[in-house]
């Protein structure tokens, strides 16, 4: 006998009267109710939290699931409030989603695109998950976006820095709050001709995946849009430990800037390999050599120590920011964990209550509603200020900020001073720029 099962293409046949030999495509099995993929039937609405639990982003996904606990527990009506209070939107109550309490399941990425989509797969199919979030590599989240818009599924990405994420593999279903590298490069180019001064030979070792590309040509069009030259890129697979064979080249490069294209614990690790070769004490082209790191984290800045001292970087928030929304967070994370959130933290938080208010405003889970509701949305008081999500890409733009590692710090939390907060208008750019490819957006999908 044959089977088949539905999929949003139709019917499927499986067994053996499918046809030898023909490629079957992604079965996608979730309940659909109401005309949408997983609608909430009962008193509880239940989403996705996938995040690297393991592997060299493994710090992030840590602190990417406390600050998800932390934002059930709010809309969930417990605790604080958090930046439920000071969000510009009013719509959330602390009654959970349109009524329904919040409940959630975890996947671990593993900082693989593969283990990604697995672990969502299994959290639409198997736990009815209405919404994915997560990430911590854009490898990890171009992926599991994609799979969410054939799931019809909104995918509310974490912490992913890859232009192409809203770029050239952007997708309807999916949304960004998080800054991209073409940003990192429009904040960082002028604080670094400032300090650096206009003339000079940069080595770039980048992670040999899309987020290192994007950020390499990033950071290299906008310092030599400043009259600095690229002398040298050099990639890097995701799973080095030890770049002491990356770092001997540089010596002889003819280079007096170092920029490391590594996040989490390749960036650790990278980092102090430098130091130890001795870079930063090196006088090269008569110009004290200097190390750059295109994308800070306080998490990063922890475990690289003593290294990170007067280096610069871009971060998309920080735990230091007065503004009303950032106080109030930091204030509910470091009374729930001990110590301040990390920008991950941060923006999975955002993420979170802003999928819930998407839906308290549209008045239902559906995807093409929630996308409506999101689309060219204005809101204020999560931090960085005013922040629109643009409908052309679904990018947030925002203040950046342009960090130091401190020289003097207080504590082992207060690793990073801000430099410069640079203004939204600085590192917005067009829809159609040549670094975000010619991928189009697409239709929203609501699945069933």
């Amino acid at each position: 006998m044959s089977k088949f099962i539905m999929n949003r293409r139709g019917l499927l046949k499986t067994g053996a009267a499918a046809g030898a030999g023909m490629a079957m495509p992604t079965i996608l099995t979730a309940a659909s109710h109401g005309g949408y993929t997983n609608a909430p039937t009962g008193s509880t609405v239940t989403l996705g939290f996938n995040v690297p639990q393991s592997g060299p982003y493994a710090d992030e996904g840590a602190d990417e699931l406390r600050a998800y606990y932390l934002a059930v527990k709010h809309l969930n009506g417990e605790g604080d409030g958090g930046m439920m209070n000071t969000f510009s939107s009013k719509e959330l109550k602390g009654n959970g989603i349109l009524g329904r309490k919040v409940e959630y399941v975890t996947g671990d990425t593993q900082t693989k695109s593969d283990a990604a989509r697995a672990s969502a797969q299994s959290m639409i199919q198997k736990d009815g998950a209405v919404m994915i979030t997560g990430g911590s590599s854009s490898g990890v989240a171009v992926a599991v976006q994609a799979l969410c818009q054939e799931a019809g599924i909104i995918f509310m990405a974490g912490l992913t820095h890859s232009n192409d994420t809203t770029g050239k593999d952007k997708k309807a279903n999916g949304f960004r709050h998080f800054f991209n590298s073409y940003m990192s490069g429009a904040a960082l180019a002028p604080v670094l001709e400032s300090a650096y001064g206009s003339d000079r030979n940069a080595y770039h070792l980048t992670a040999d995946y899309n987020w290192g590309w994007t950020t390499q040509e990033s950071i290299a069009a906008a310092t030599e849009a400043k009259g600095w030259t690229t002398v040298a890129n050099v990639l890097t697979p995701l799973t080095t430990t030890d770049f002491s064979s990356y770092i001997a080249p540089v010596l002889n490069s003819g280079a007096d800037v170092l920029v490391l294209n590594h996040y989490g614990g390749n960036m650790i690790n990278s980092l102090t390999s430098a130091v130890q070769f001795g870079l930063r004490d090196r006088l090269v082209n008569d110009k004290n050599f200097e190390i750059v790191v295109p994308l800070y984290s306080r998490l990063m800045a922890k475990g690289a120590g003593e290294n990170v001292k007067g280096i610069y970087g871009s971060t998309n928030w920080h735990w230091s920011l007065q503004d009303e929304g950032s106080k109030a967070f930091v204030k509910s994370f470091g009374e729930e964990y001990g110590f301040p959130p990390s920008q991950a933290a941060h923006t999975v938080y955002c993420q979170t209550l802003l999928y819930a208010d998407a839906c308290e405003r549209a008045g239902t889970h559906q995807p093409c509603a929630v996308v409506e509701a999101l689309e060219g949305f204005d809101f204020d008081g999560l931090g960085n200020g005013p922040t629109h999500y643009r409908a052309g890409d679904h990018q947030c733009f925002k203040d950046v900020l342009v960090v130091r590692g401190k020289e003097n710090p207080t504590s082992e939390f207060d690793l990073l001073e801000i430099v410069e907060v640079t203004p939204r208008a600085q590192v917005e750019y067009p829809v159609d720029h040549p670094m975000m490819g010619d991928g189009a957006l697409g239709n929203c999908n609501n699945g069933g």
